[in-house]
């Protein structure tokens, strides 16, 4: 029997002081609870269930844990048009899939197109991709910058300018990272064999209704920089700060130091300083490092010192100057298809909804690969939290998804370059080394490749 002065509808008493909540107010408290707790309270009662499946609150909480530049964009792309934002988010947490599209012209001459190449930088950035340097046949360096504009009709086929903009010195193996309305280029290598460390900063500029310019400068750092190298990785945290780490250096050493370049708000000089942590990740070259949001950066693969292609995943935390390195452990026997994970050479984006997807990359016998994994940031920092208990390793291993690829896929490549666009829904990858067909005089079938493709995430 139900108390004087109480009913129940719809499985809640309407006693309950919650329910007398105004709905803007129920409204900006499910924006304070997880995922899964909203999903709970939905089942409560109709009222609840009403609120908890509108489309406000889904594009709301896509926002919380996306950022509104990535739904703005994704809006922008279509993409969510026809879909609830429920449905959205709910597909995007389950990704299974990713849909690819090959973007170079065939008939386009040759010399309007960036000639093939492998180890340079590819960046998205004011809604153009920027392409620099890399190496090419023969083990020459390339010093030439291209620019291609987006928008938001990501299928296009591009319109590739080269752009003469006071270019940094030939070089590979270096790396750029999108900072602000701004690239960073660090380091890399001449067909010398000559380590570099000077830094760059490069803008593009709007001139008219279609037209771009592009313009490098380098940048004044004072007189600490990190030792010179090539082959190494970084990235940008928090808009205002660049981290390297690894990579080659004099006479060949394989490198383990971690670095951060602070820059100034104008973007006009910056500081180095070093991070010293124990531990820290071994030594090499050819992994990469994925910033995945705040100051934490993701660490993966690559190749170590007795040249062994690696697997590990480490996990940066920067925080006032200084910073913790913590390996985050898991069994490949635990992981299904788990063996074909270590690789060198790869790329690895933070995708919308909260993932890495990793491409490609090569493995010890210098097979290269043309497989997409999907790594769940979200258990990462889980794992983090829990490294304390020891029983983190199982949950590690879920971490951990192989993505089906369909439409016209990339073949197989190592050292190509890939960056996403501005919703995290479109991944461009451009150039790399793969396999070709082996010629009498030639003692293996490498060779450079300079096409590009897109990778969307099947929503």
């Amino acid at each position: 029997m139900e108390p004087e002065g109480s009913t129940t509808t719809g499985g809640y008493h309407d006693g309950s002081p919650i329910t007398s909540l105004a709905p803007d107010h129920l409204f900006a408290i499910l924006l304070l609870l997880p995922v899964d707790s909203i999903l709970s309270f939905s089942v409560t009662c109709s009222r609840f269930r009403a609120l908890t499946s509108s489309d406000a609150l889904w594009e709301a909480i896509c926002r919380r844990e996306w950022g509104s530049a990535s739904v703005e964009a994704l809006n922008s792309y279509h993409l969510s048009s026809h879909l609830p934002w429920m449905r959205v988010f709910k597909q995007l947490s389950r990704l299974e899939s990713v849909r690819c599209h090959r973007l170079s012209d065939p008939d386009a001459e040759s010399s309007s197109l960036p000639g093939p190449r492998a180890s340079h930088s590819l960046n998205f950035v004011s809604d153009c991709l920027v392409l620099f340097g890399g190496g090419c046949e023969s083990g020459r360096h390339l010093d030439d910058t291209w620019l291609a504009y987006i928008g938001n009709d990501c299928h296009r086929m591009l319109n590739w300018r080269k752009m003469n903009s006071g270019t940094p010195s030939g070089r590979f193996g270096h790396t750029c990272n999108v900072v602000g309305d701004f690239l960073i280029l660090f380091g890399g290598i001449n067909d010398n064999g000559i380590r570099q460390n000077d830094t760059w900063a490069g803008r593009v500029e709007r001139k008219g209704i279609h037209g771009f310019e592009f313009s490098w400068i380098p940048l004044d750092v004072g007189e600490l920089a990190p030792p010179p190298r090539g082959a190494h990785a970084s990235c940008c945290i928090d808009d205002k700060k660049m981290v390297i780490h690894g990579g080659i250096g004099l006479g060949g050493i394989r490198l383990f130091d971690t670095w951060v370049l602070e820059l100034s708000e104008n973007l006009k000089f910056g500081t180095w300083y070093e991070i010293v942590s124990h531990p820290s990740p071994p030594a090499r070259s050819g992994h990469t490092l994925t910033s995945i949001g705040g100051m934490k950066v993701v660490l993966f693969g690559g190749r170590g010192v007795g040249y062994d292609v690696l697997n590990d995943i480490w996990l940066l935390s920067i925080f006032e100057g200084h910073g913790r390195w913590v390996q985050i452990l898991y069994d490949l026997q635990n992981v299904t298809e788990g063996v074909s994970l270590p690789r060198v050479g790869h790329s690895a984006n933070l995708i919308l909804g909260g993932r890495l997807l990793i491409y490609g990359g090569e493995d010890t016998e210098r097979h290269r690969k043309d497989d997409f994994w999907a790594l769940d940031v979200s258990a990462l920092k889980t794992i983090e939290v829990q490294l304390t208990t020891g029983n983190s390793i199982g949950l590690a291993a879920k971490m951990w998804k192989r993505l089906k690829a369909n439409g016209c896929t990339p073949n197989s490549r190592s050292f190509h370059r890939a960056c996403t666009d501005r919703s995290g829904c479109c991944l461009y990858i451009l150039g790399g080394m793969v396999d070709g067909v082996v010629q009498a005089a030639e003692s293996s079938g490498l060779r450079f490749d300079g096409d590009l493709f897109l990778v969307e995430l099947v929503i």
